[in-house]
Protein backbone atom coordinates (compact mmCIF):
# COMPACT_ATOMS: atom_id res chain seq x y z
CA UNK A 1 0.00 0.00 0.00
CA UNK A 2 1.24 3.75 -0.97
CA UNK A 3 1.24 5.90 1.85
CA UNK A 4 2.82 8.87 0.25
CA UNK A 5 3.03 10.35 -3.14
CA UNK A 6 5.39 12.77 -4.33
CA UNK A 7 4.55 14.80 -7.56
CA UNK A 8 7.43 16.60 -8.97
CA UNK A 9 6.81 18.80 -12.14
CA UNK A 10 9.81 20.01 -13.83
CA UNK A 11 10.54 21.76 -17.30
CA UNK A 12 14.01 22.24 -18.08
CA UNK A 13 15.63 22.02 -15.31
CA UNK A 14 18.99 19.54 -15.90
CA UNK A 15 20.93 22.68 -13.42
CA UNK A 16 18.97 21.40 -10.29
CA UNK A 17 16.69 18.22 -10.73
CA UNK A 18 19.44 16.34 -9.25
CA UNK A 19 19.55 18.37 -6.15
CA UNK A 20 15.64 17.85 -5.88
CA UNK A 21 15.53 13.90 -6.64
CA UNK A 22 18.61 13.37 -4.27
CA UNK A 23 16.66 15.18 -1.63
CA UNK A 24 13.91 12.60 -2.13
CA UNK A 25 16.23 9.72 -2.38
CA UNK A 26 16.99 10.49 1.16
CA UNK A 27 14.04 10.86 2.23
CA UNK A 28 12.41 7.58 0.67
CA UNK A 29 10.77 5.17 2.57
CA UNK A 30 8.67 2.06 1.98
CA UNK A 31 5.40 3.50 1.00
CA UNK A 32 6.40 5.81 -0.34
CA UNK A 33 6.01 6.44 -4.39
CA UNK A 34 7.80 9.77 -6.76
CA UNK A 35 6.30 10.88 -9.92
CA UNK A 36 8.02 13.62 -12.06
CA UNK A 37 6.46 14.86 -14.41
CA UNK A 38 8.80 15.73 -17.25
CA UNK A 39 6.36 18.61 -18.95
CA UNK A 40 8.15 19.04 -22.54
CA UNK A 41 12.53 19.84 -21.13
CA UNK A 42 14.21 20.74 -23.95
CA UNK A 43 17.19 19.97 -21.81
CA UNK A 44 19.20 16.98 -20.08
CA UNK A 45 16.57 16.99 -17.06
CA UNK A 46 15.28 13.24 -18.73
CA UNK A 47 18.77 12.38 -18.59
CA UNK A 48 19.32 13.35 -15.07
CA UNK A 49 16.04 11.76 -14.04
CA UNK A 50 16.64 8.26 -15.61
CA UNK A 51 19.95 8.71 -13.45
CA UNK A 52 18.06 8.32 -10.70
CA UNK A 53 16.13 5.35 -10.88
CA UNK A 54 18.60 2.65 -8.65
CA UNK A 55 18.47 5.65 -6.28
CA UNK A 56 14.45 6.45 -6.27
CA UNK A 57 12.90 2.52 -6.28
CA UNK A 58 9.62 2.66 -7.92
CA UNK A 59 10.29 6.37 -9.43
CA UNK A 60 7.79 7.24 -12.42
CA UNK A 61 8.33 9.37 -14.82
CA UNK A 62 5.59 10.80 -17.12
CA UNK A 63 6.86 13.37 -20.11
CA UNK A 64 4.56 15.96 -21.91
CA UNK A 65 5.84 16.59 -25.81
CA UNK A 66 5.23 20.11 -25.45
CA UNK A 67 5.01 22.63 -21.67
CA UNK A 68 1.56 22.35 -20.33
CA UNK A 69 2.19 24.57 -17.35
CA UNK A 70 2.97 23.87 -13.82
CA UNK A 71 -1.02 23.48 -13.12
CA UNK A 72 -1.55 21.16 -16.02
CA UNK A 73 2.30 19.01 -15.15
CA UNK A 74 0.78 18.91 -11.42
CA UNK A 75 -2.84 17.54 -12.76
CA UNK A 76 -1.13 14.89 -14.56
CA UNK A 77 0.99 13.57 -11.42
CA UNK A 78 -2.26 13.58 -9.55
CA UNK A 79 -3.85 11.39 -12.02
CA UNK A 80 -1.15 8.77 -11.65
CA UNK A 81 -0.53 8.57 -7.79
CA UNK A 82 -2.41 6.01 -5.76
CA UNK A 83 -1.08 7.50 -2.05
CA UNK A 84 -3.27 8.05 1.14
CA UNK A 85 -1.48 11.36 1.14
CA UNK A 86 -0.34 13.53 -1.67
CA UNK A 87 2.39 16.32 -1.46
CA UNK A 88 4.54 18.29 -4.32
CA UNK A 89 8.03 19.61 -4.95
CA UNK A 90 8.89 22.03 -7.54
CA UNK A 91 11.96 20.54 -9.50
CA UNK A 92 14.15 23.61 -8.53
CA UNK A 93 13.96 22.92 -4.94
CA UNK A 94 15.04 19.95 -2.44
CA UNK A 95 14.05 18.64 1.23
CA UNK A 96 15.89 18.39 4.43
CA UNK A 97 16.32 14.25 5.39
CA UNK A 98 13.66 12.27 6.52
CA UNK A 99 11.20 15.38 6.56
CA UNK A 100 8.56 13.80 4.64
CA UNK A 101 8.69 11.01 6.81
CA UNK A 102 7.67 13.65 9.73
CA UNK A 103 5.01 15.05 7.73
CA UNK A 104 3.37 11.49 7.12
CA UNK A 105 3.42 11.48 11.17
CA UNK A 106 2.15 14.74 11.64
CA UNK A 107 -1.27 14.20 9.65
CA UNK A 108 -1.82 11.23 10.58
CA UNK A 109 -1.70 12.07 14.26
CA UNK A 110 -3.68 14.77 13.83
CA UNK A 111 -5.78 13.11 10.95
CA UNK A 112 -7.54 16.31 9.17
CA UNK A 113 -7.48 16.76 5.59
CA UNK A 114 -4.23 18.61 4.88
CA UNK A 115 -1.54 19.85 6.67
CA UNK A 116 0.41 23.35 6.04
CA UNK A 117 4.27 23.65 7.14
CA UNK A 118 6.77 26.25 6.70
CA UNK A 119 9.84 26.47 4.29
CA UNK A 120 13.02 27.73 4.13
CA UNK A 121 13.28 30.61 1.27
CA UNK A 122 17.11 30.17 -0.40
CA UNK A 123 18.87 33.27 -2.32
CA UNK A 124 22.09 32.28 -2.69
CA UNK A 125 23.94 31.35 0.79
CA UNK A 126 21.19 33.38 2.33
CA UNK A 127 18.58 31.18 4.15
CA UNK A 128 15.17 32.62 5.72
CA UNK A 129 12.54 30.94 7.63
CA UNK A 130 9.58 31.41 6.35
CA UNK A 131 6.46 30.71 8.58
CA UNK A 132 2.59 29.77 7.33
CA UNK A 133 0.54 32.56 8.85
CA UNK A 134 -1.35 30.37 11.44
CA UNK A 135 -0.91 31.44 14.63
CA UNK A 136 -2.15 28.47 16.43
CA UNK A 137 0.00 25.00 15.40
CA UNK A 138 -0.77 21.50 15.84
CA UNK A 139 -4.59 22.08 16.75
CA UNK A 140 -7.23 20.78 13.79
CA UNK A 141 -8.84 23.89 12.68
CA UNK A 142 -11.57 24.73 10.33
CA UNK A 143 -9.90 26.35 7.37
CA UNK A 144 -12.54 28.53 6.71
CA UNK A 145 -11.30 30.18 9.87
CA UNK A 146 -7.75 30.71 8.08
CA UNK A 147 -9.37 32.82 5.21
CA UNK A 148 -9.69 36.17 7.73
CA UNK A 149 -8.79 39.19 9.00
CA UNK A 150 -8.98 41.13 5.61
CA UNK A 151 -6.34 43.58 6.90
CA UNK A 152 -4.39 40.36 8.35
CA UNK A 153 -1.93 38.04 6.75
CA UNK A 154 -3.42 34.53 6.56
CA UNK A 155 -3.27 31.37 5.10
CA UNK A 156 -4.40 32.18 1.35
CA UNK A 157 -1.88 34.49 1.52
CA UNK A 158 0.53 31.73 1.64
CA UNK A 159 -0.52 29.56 -1.36
CA UNK A 160 3.10 27.33 -1.77
CA UNK A 161 1.32 23.67 -2.75
CA UNK A 162 4.66 22.24 -2.09
CA UNK A 163 4.63 23.40 1.83
CA UNK A 164 2.24 20.50 3.28
CA UNK A 165 0.27 17.17 2.79
CA UNK A 166 -2.70 16.42 1.65
CA UNK A 167 -5.66 13.81 2.04
CA UNK A 168 -5.60 12.46 -1.56
CA UNK A 169 -9.33 11.69 -0.96
CA UNK A 170 -9.72 15.67 -1.26
CA UNK A 171 -9.95 14.59 -5.09
CA UNK A 172 -10.89 17.51 -7.47
CA UNK A 173 -10.07 19.85 -4.65
CA UNK A 174 -6.30 19.11 -5.13
CA UNK A 175 -6.55 19.85 -8.85
CA UNK A 176 -4.91 23.27 -9.83
CA UNK A 177 -6.81 25.20 -12.83
CA UNK A 178 -6.28 24.12 -15.99
CA UNK A 179 -4.31 26.31 -18.34
CA UNK A 180 -3.03 28.60 -15.82
CA UNK A 181 0.77 29.00 -16.12
CA UNK A 182 1.12 31.53 -13.26
CA UNK A 183 -0.38 32.18 -10.21
CA UNK A 184 -1.97 29.00 -10.43
CA UNK A 185 -1.40 28.30 -6.66
CA UNK A 186 -4.07 31.16 -5.79
CA UNK A 187 -7.45 29.99 -6.67
CA UNK A 188 -6.19 26.71 -5.50
CA UNK A 189 -5.29 27.95 -2.07
CA UNK A 190 -8.34 29.55 -2.12
CA UNK A 191 -10.36 26.62 -2.83
CA UNK A 192 -9.08 24.32 -0.32
CA UNK A 193 -9.08 26.78 2.30
CA UNK A 194 -13.15 27.24 1.33
CA UNK A 195 -14.37 23.96 0.53
CA UNK A 196 -12.12 21.04 2.88
CA UNK A 197 -13.50 20.46 6.40
CA UNK A 198 -10.15 20.54 8.42
CA UNK A 199 -6.43 21.59 8.44
CA UNK A 200 -3.69 22.37 10.65
CA UNK A 201 -0.55 24.39 10.56
CA UNK A 202 2.87 22.99 12.21
CA UNK A 203 6.16 24.38 12.85
CA UNK A 204 8.36 22.42 10.12
CA UNK A 205 10.94 23.63 7.49
CA UNK A 206 11.96 21.21 5.64
CA UNK A 207 11.88 22.34 1.99
CA UNK A 208 14.43 24.61 0.76
CA UNK A 209 12.58 26.68 -2.03
CA UNK A 210 15.46 28.78 -4.58
CA UNK A 211 14.32 32.60 -4.85
CA UNK A 212 15.12 34.33 -8.04
CA UNK A 213 16.21 31.48 -10.16
CA UNK A 214 17.03 32.61 -14.29
CA UNK A 215 13.97 31.28 -16.20
CA UNK A 216 11.29 30.89 -13.54
CA UNK A 217 8.02 31.99 -14.28
CA UNK A 218 8.69 34.88 -11.18
CA UNK A 219 11.65 36.38 -13.18
CA UNK A 220 10.17 35.68 -16.91
CA UNK A 221 8.24 38.62 -18.08
CA UNK A 222 6.27 37.17 -21.06
CA UNK A 223 2.82 36.49 -21.90
CA UNK A 224 2.67 33.74 -19.42
CA UNK A 225 2.29 36.45 -16.64
CA UNK A 226 -1.45 37.74 -17.86
CA UNK A 227 -2.71 34.36 -16.11
CA UNK A 228 -2.32 36.09 -13.27
CA UNK A 229 -5.84 38.17 -14.09
CA UNK A 230 -7.03 34.53 -15.23
CA UNK A 231 -6.22 33.25 -11.57
CA UNK A 232 -8.09 35.95 -9.83
CA UNK A 233 -11.20 35.98 -11.47
CA UNK A 234 -11.46 32.64 -10.52
CA UNK A 235 -10.76 33.51 -7.10
CA UNK A 236 -13.52 36.05 -7.65
CA UNK A 237 -15.76 33.37 -8.81
CA UNK A 238 -18.98 32.97 -6.43
CA UNK A 239 -17.10 34.28 -3.70
CA UNK A 240 -18.82 34.69 -0.47
CA UNK A 241 -19.52 38.60 0.63
CA UNK A 242 -17.55 37.60 3.60
CA UNK A 243 -14.36 36.94 1.99
CA UNK A 244 -14.38 39.64 -0.35
CA UNK A 245 -12.91 42.26 1.13
CA UNK A 246 -9.82 39.95 1.92
CA UNK A 247 -9.77 38.33 -2.02
CA UNK A 248 -9.43 42.19 -2.55
CA UNK A 249 -6.74 43.11 -0.43
CA UNK A 250 -5.01 39.62 -1.60
CA UNK A 251 -5.24 40.82 -5.69
CA UNK A 252 -4.49 44.43 -5.23
CA UNK A 253 -1.44 43.53 -3.58
CA UNK A 254 0.11 41.37 -5.41
CA UNK A 255 -1.55 43.74 -9.14
CA UNK A 256 0.74 46.30 -7.16
CA UNK A 257 3.50 44.23 -7.17
CA UNK A 258 4.10 43.20 -10.55
CA UNK A 259 3.22 46.44 -11.34
CA UNK A 260 6.70 47.54 -9.89
CA UNK A 261 7.99 45.04 -11.69
CA UNK A 262 6.77 45.93 -14.81
CA UNK A 263 9.99 46.71 -16.68
CA UNK A 264 10.63 43.01 -16.93
CA UNK A 265 7.74 43.33 -19.57
CA UNK A 266 8.30 44.04 -23.28
CA UNK A 267 6.32 47.53 -24.03
CA UNK A 268 3.38 45.59 -25.69
CA UNK A 269 3.02 43.20 -22.63
CA UNK A 270 3.83 46.02 -20.51
CA UNK A 271 0.65 48.15 -21.50
CA UNK A 272 -1.43 44.92 -21.79
CA UNK A 273 -0.93 44.15 -18.29
CA UNK A 274 -1.46 47.79 -17.06
CA UNK A 275 -4.82 47.68 -19.30
CA UNK A 276 -6.15 44.43 -18.15
CA UNK A 277 -5.13 45.54 -14.10
CA UNK A 278 -7.07 48.62 -14.62
CA UNK A 279 -10.23 47.18 -16.08
CA UNK A 280 -10.17 44.56 -13.51
CA UNK A 281 -9.77 46.87 -10.66
CA UNK A 282 -12.26 49.26 -11.62
CA UNK A 283 -14.58 46.29 -11.52
CA UNK A 284 -14.36 45.52 -8.19
CA UNK A 285 -16.06 47.25 -5.20
CA UNK A 286 -14.18 51.47 -5.33
CA UNK A 287 -14.14 51.74 -1.74
CA UNK A 288 -12.56 48.09 -1.16
CA UNK A 289 -9.67 48.73 -3.15
CA UNK A 290 -9.59 51.95 -1.42
CA UNK A 291 -8.65 50.56 1.44
CA UNK A 292 -6.51 47.97 0.17
CA UNK A 293 -4.22 51.13 -1.27
CA UNK A 294 -3.98 53.13 1.90
CA UNK A 295 -2.87 49.67 3.74
CA UNK A 296 -0.04 49.14 1.72
CA UNK A 297 3.53 50.76 1.62
CA UNK A 298 3.48 53.95 0.36
CA UNK A 299 5.68 53.28 -2.75
CA UNK A 300 3.18 50.23 -3.54
CA UNK A 301 0.22 51.91 -2.43
CA UNK A 302 1.37 55.35 -5.25
CA UNK A 303 1.98 52.34 -7.80
CA UNK A 304 -1.58 51.28 -7.36
CA UNK A 305 -2.76 54.83 -7.36
CA UNK A 306 -1.14 55.78 -10.45
CA UNK A 307 -3.02 52.96 -11.97
CA UNK A 308 -6.66 54.14 -10.17
CA UNK A 309 -6.26 57.71 -10.60
CA UNK A 310 -9.03 59.64 -8.37
CA UNK A 311 -8.74 56.67 -5.86
CA UNK A 312 -10.22 57.84 -2.80
CA UNK A 313 -8.15 57.84 0.91
CA UNK A 314 -10.62 56.36 3.42
CA UNK A 315 -11.31 57.87 6.37
CA UNK A 316 -9.49 56.25 9.40
CA UNK A 317 -11.46 55.63 12.65
CA UNK A 318 -9.95 57.04 16.18
CA UNK A 319 -8.02 54.03 17.17
CA UNK A 320 -8.47 51.50 19.97
CA UNK A 321 -6.96 54.33 22.89
CA UNK A 322 -9.17 56.89 21.58
CA UNK A 323 -6.77 59.21 19.61
CA UNK A 324 -6.91 59.61 16.11
CA UNK A 325 -5.07 57.49 13.28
Amino acid sequence: MITLSVIVPVRDGERFISDALASLARNFRPGFEFVVVDDGSVDGTAAVVEDFRADLPGLAVIRNPEPLGLADARNAGLAAVSGRYVTFLDGDDWLAPGYLARLVAVIDGLGCDFVRADHVQVEGRKRVVHRAPAARRGAVLDPRWAILPAGARTMVDYPYAWAGIYRRSLGDLLRFPSGLHTAEDRPWIWRLHREAVTFAAVSMAGVFYRRQVAGSLTQVGDERQLHFFDAFELVFADLEEKYLPKAVRNFCGLLAHHLELADRFPPELRARFTERGARMAEALPRELVAEAASAMPAERSAVLRELLPGLPVPARGPRPDGEDS
